[in-house]
């Protein structure tokens, strides 16, 4: 038996210390605040935390399609790996840090739901009113879940494995936590402040393209981007499918953060459609307008990126402005992957030109467009007459991506100290595929038979096989 690393060890050791310590958390009866709550807004919420729950397999397709054909696995396995670690992650402590008692507005106190404890037989949260603390509690986990699995597509095709597990854990306790905390928990400052992000716009996505542009600057440039090499899609219909659970999920995502069956949700339903659509159109007839031909990517690519924009801005504005919020968004970062393209950053799948900026501009246009007449509980934007709300909004906005780089850039430099993060340039060039996970994708090749037995080969290599 090979010998084993204290590094490969660690992950499992740590999970059956978790496991045992879980033992010793008390039993308590669920739900014992039942006659407070709404039967439709449980069924909804449901629903809506398994729509969310479906994008992260759906991002491991959007982003496993888009790599070189020898790392589609180990790029969709960093994504959906997340399901795994946040998921336990997230009982243990993370719901605590997010939405325990605020320790000066910063962070939760960890002790107060440690382990659920309390979850299931707490008072609703208040924000939430008519549903159970645990379904809150389990709809929140999925925005945890999905938030590091976005920054892969930075640091694809040249991060080991072990060191993105570490980097999930650490990002989701010291970046994750403290903005989804700042922003969506009534005590903390952001939220005093008045920001208003209604389903993750600085939370989830300007958090995670700020980490990945951290990632992909620490992990530096990879052989073929050094080469100036153009790598083919693995799969073009990945991304599709990918896409299309995406915005799938998306809807659980948005009307969902009304936390009820109500008005607010059916139009954050109706505003995140109209965006991802109106992003998706302009990005393919502005690549027309640039002599390319109109592709399936990039209508696959500006729609997430209207379904960016309009994340933090769902509840809050009306369907006419979120037409414009998803289609500039998608302009402004198409041409951001025009000028990365011409750059030495080797973000990989644009991470930060599509979800950094896309949720910046997101932010930014809340601040114009938001509008009581769509929700009492928001505020009026730059448009409507209160050029405060569009400033209070951009102050957050410095606040957000200042802390999420450098903290993420903090983490990266630590891991890569503690454990190489990068795989060696042998690895590299056999693929993450087999050199990190011992198993190959197989689409784009074809079994020959040669002298009695099956090989492997390259599709369009050879236009007459004999066999």
């Amino acid at each position: 038996m090979k010998k084993l690393t204290l590094s490969q060890a660690a992950p499992f050791i740590i999970l059956m210390l978790v496991s045992i310590i879980a033992l010793f958390v008390p039993s308590v009866a669920n739900f014992t605040n039942a006659g407070v709550y709404n039967s439709a807004d449980i069924a909804w919420m449901i629903v809506a935390t398994a729509l969310v729950f479906l994008m992260t397999p759906g991002l491991a397709y959007f982003y496993g399609g888009m790599v070189h054909r020898k790392n589609v696995l180990s790029t969709m396995i960093k994504s959906f790996v997340a399901t795994g670690v946040v998921s336990v992650l997230w009982v243990a402590i993370g719901f605590s840090l997010v939405f325990g008692n605020s320790v000066g507005g910063l962070i939760g106190n960890p002790l107060t739901y440690l382990f659920f404890k309390g979850v299931g037989s707490g008072a609703p949260w208040s924000l939430a009113p008519t549903i159970p603390l645990m379904l809150f509690a389990l709809f929140q986990m999925m925005f945890a879940i999905i938030t590091p699995s976005l920054v892969v597509g930075a640091v694809a095709e040249r991060i080991r494995f072990s060191s993105y597990l570490l980097f999930i854990v650490l990002f989701s306790l010291f970046v994750y936590a403290p903005i989804a905390h700042w922003t969506w928990n009534p005590q903390g400052f952001l939220f005093k402040m008045g920001i208003l992000d209604f389903a993750g716009g600085t939370v989830v996505h300007i958090s995670a393209g700020c980490a990945a542009l951290a990632g992909a600057m620490v992990l530096k440039r990879r052989k073929v981007h050094l080469e100036n090499k153009e790598i083919p899609p693995a799969n073009i219909p990945y991304v599709l499918i990918g896409t299309g659970l995406l915005w799938f999920g998306w809807f659980g995502f948005n009307a969902g953060s009304a936390f009820a069956a109500n008005a607010l949700s059916v139009s954050a339903f109706a505003t995140t459609n109209t965006a991802a659509a109106a992003g998706g159109l302009a990005w393919m007839f502005f690549d027309v307008l640039k002599g390319k031909k109109p592709s399936v990517l990039g209508f696959c690519i500006g729609a997430v990126v209207g379904l960016v924009a309009i994340t933090p801005a769902a509840g809050f504005v009306a369907i006419p402005q979120s037409l414009f919020i998803g289609a500039v968004a998608a302009l402004i970062s198409n041409i951001a992957v025009y000028y990365k393209s011409k750059s030495v950053l080797d973000d990989v799948l644009d991470v930060f030109p599509c979800h950094g900026l896309g949720g910046i501009v997101g932010m930014i246009l809340t601040g114009v467009f938001a509008t009581k007449n769509i929700n009492a509980d928001g505020n009026n934007g730059l448009f409507y007459g209160n050029p405060a709300f569009f400033f209070t909004q951009l102050e957050g906005l410095a606040i957000v991506v200042t802390y999420s780089f450098s903290v993420s850039y903090g983490i990266f430099k630590f891991i890569n100290w503690v454990m190489p993060m990068r795989v060696s340039k042998a690895d590299e060039e056999m693929g993450l595929d087999a050199s990190q996970h011992n198993e190959k994708y197989l689409q784009g090749t074809i079994l020959v038979k040669h002298k009695g037995s099956f090989i492997e080969q390259e599709r369009g290599l050879a236009e007459v096989i004999n066999f």
